[in-house]
């Protein structure tokens, strides 16, 4: 938790008020059994009721303060507890927004879902604890002992014998088990992994019929996730009970002890008393520590995963340099590309240039880097060798929000979120007005759909747009792009669901935007209406020219014309 300091700052108040009434608690636990001493000793013993109705007075006043100052603390610890919850979870939740794709390729969703959720949670509880209670178990053993030496040190010695073996036990069972909850936390991971996958690809299962095997893949993650935390729990259930034996026999030494003293007339019987009492206060506070173990063991383990994302060097160098782009113009000077962990170049020297309004359609097999390509041009990745400029200003000197706020990049699977259809366009750009959201809507040939809508614009749409068609989501995606009248729009594979009709009439509509276009496509009659064709083939730039000129010097351009002309020739054919 040292690590989290900086988090608890603005509540070092509350805190104190916390802590300070966590003391009162504790110092009402260590004067009762002397309490207690007084009125056997002083009044039961010598059947005096003015004693025992004084002394018992006394201490159910401070049995009332004692139950006041939990209530205000818990109070105050709840408070604490999740306003650190809140903030280490929004830091978390900008930290990821600066990541770069490898930084998030070192983190599983499922993961960063569960250390934002389960691990901060943990650490919230954990927190909570220490303010309520955590802190004051040990206080209440050691203060015990002390208060068990000033009452009788001859009798109270046994404790010096018991105390060291008991902590040293707390003390490996601790770093035992957090490396055990560690193994908790991560298949947790997987078992989020799995619930998500199942529920994006539910309709998938369905048609496929595979429900039973994913039960079999969702009960062996749950499966897994069990047994691990059997043995973890196993390990500290197991050790406490030892730990209790050790302080009930060292009570019964000294009963044993007590009883002889007494005897001789050595001691008081409230002196046994109250030191027997110190003990079955350590005994019940030891019972105490297998759940602060439990918890400091696991938010060790949660503390290790968040600190893992907070600690994360963003790998993409920022700059303050911001720089309106007058033209759009794009330029790759000999850019090879590697994917990180991996050692195979998925773009290799790429060189080529778009001029400012032109419209580039790239082309090639899966596999050939056209979507690695598009990545680079808003700094997703970095290049590993060579450059990229946009109106001849070198990228990696841009501010990255600079950059990218000019840029409208509609990826390769149509992604909205749940809201209106307005909040979804708008979502490219904050305060759209509804004039620029109707006229994205319109270039984008999705603005007749709308208007048969229930609510129109206002009609809301679920995750990921799910009553929507996929020829709908990406016309929506294309709309979110156009409101923010990129002076740069990137275009993946986005019309694959469209009919020609609607393609033709959408790639005619970004002609009045004055913006580059860098296209990826399948289809040739795409394509065809681009200034310039980049053909790709695993990795390399193979040709680069029109439609007419690809045509007749490119082998692989007119393999795929070829293709796509006789698929059209078929269907026509069906047709009639």
């Amino acid at each position: 938790m040292l690590k989290f300091s900086s988090f608890l700052k603005p509540y070092r108040i509350s805190m104190s008020i916390a802590l300070s009434l966590m003391l009162v608690e504790l110092a009402v636990e260590l004067i009762h059994p002397l309490l207690m001493a007084k009125i056997i000793d002083d009044g039961i013993l010598k059947e005096d009721l003015s004693v025992v109705m004084w002394w018992g007075g006394v201490m159910v006043g401070l049995s009332l303060l004692a139950f006041a100052s939990g209530m205000i603390n818990s109070f105050y610890a709840a408070h604490v507890s999740q306003s650190f919850g809140f903030d280490i979870r929004k830091q978390i939740f900008v930290k990821v927004q600066t990541f770069s794709f490898e930084n998030l390729s070192r983190f599983p969703a499922a993961s960063l879902i569960t250390r934002m959720t389960n691990d901060i949670t943990q650490l919230q509880n954990t927190l909570f604890m220490g303010l309520r209670i955590m802190l004051r178990a040990p206080l209440v053993v050691i203060g015990a002992v002390v208060m068990s030496f000033i009452v009788n040190a001859e009798l109270a010695t046994i404790f010096a014998y018991v105390i060291p073996i008991v902590v040293i036990m707390l003390i490996w069972i601790m770093k035992s088990g957090s490396g055990l909850f560690k193994q908790v936390q991560s298949k947790l991971d997987k078992v989020n992994d799995v619930l998500r996958e199942n529920l994006i690809g539910m309709r998938l299962i369905k048609a496929y019929v595979r429900g039973n095997h994913e039960k079999g893949r969702f009960s062996q993650a749950t499966n897994s996730l069990r047994d691990s935390t059997v043995v973890a729990l196993r390990m500290i259930e197991t050790a406490m009970p030892i730990l209790l034996f050790i302080m009930n026999l060292a009570i019964l030494v000294i009963l044993w002890n007590g009883h002889s003293q007494v005897t001789r007339g050595n001691l008081q019987v409230g002196e046994v008393v109250a030191i027997v009492n110190y003990g079955l206060r350590v005994t019940s506070s030891l019972s105490v520590f297998s759940f602060i173990i439990m918890f400091l063991t696991r938010s060790h383990a949660s503390a290790s995963r968040i600190s893992e994302v907070l600690d994360t060097e963003v790998d993409i160098e920022q700059h303050n340099n911001t720089y309106d782009f007058r033209r759009g113009k794009v330029t790759f000077e000999h850019v090879s590309f590697t994917y990180p962990g991996t050692h195979r170049e998925v773009l290799n020297d790429i060189s080529f240039t778009a001029r400012a309004g032109e419209t580039i359609a790239l082309m090639g097999g899966t596999g050939s880097g056209k979507s690695s390509l598009f990545q680079l041009l808003p700094r997703l990745y970095e290049v590993n060798t060579g450059q990229i400029f946009i109106d001849d200003i070198a990228i990696e000197t841009m501010h990255l929000k600079s950059l990218r706020d000019q840029i409208g990049f509609v990826s390769q699977e149509a992604v909205l979120f749940t809201g209106t259809v307005r909040e979804n366009i708008s979502w490219g750009k904050e305060h759209a007005s509804l004039d620029e959201i109707i006229e994205a809507a319109k270039a984008a040939q999705i603005h007749e759909t709308i208007e048969k809508l229930p609510h129109k614009y206002e009609t809301r749409i679920g995750q990921n747009g799910v009553n929507l068609s996929g020829g709908q989501k990406q016309r929506l995606s294309v709309a979110r792009a156009l409101v923010r009248k990129p002076k740069l729009l990137l275009l993946d594979d986005s019309t694959s669901a469209l009919d020609v009709k609607t393609e033709a009439k959408l790639l005619q509509a970004l002609r009045s935007y004055s913006c580059t276009t860098l296209l990826i496509t399948q289809k040739i009659s795409s394509a065809q209406e681009a200034d310039k064709i980049l053909l790709l083939d695993d990795g390399v730039l193979i040709a680069c020219g029109s439609h007419d000129e690809l045509r007749h010097r490119s082998p692989l351009y007119q393999k795929i014309y070829r293709s796509q002309m006789m698929e059209e020739l078929t269907d026509a054919k069906t047709t009639n």
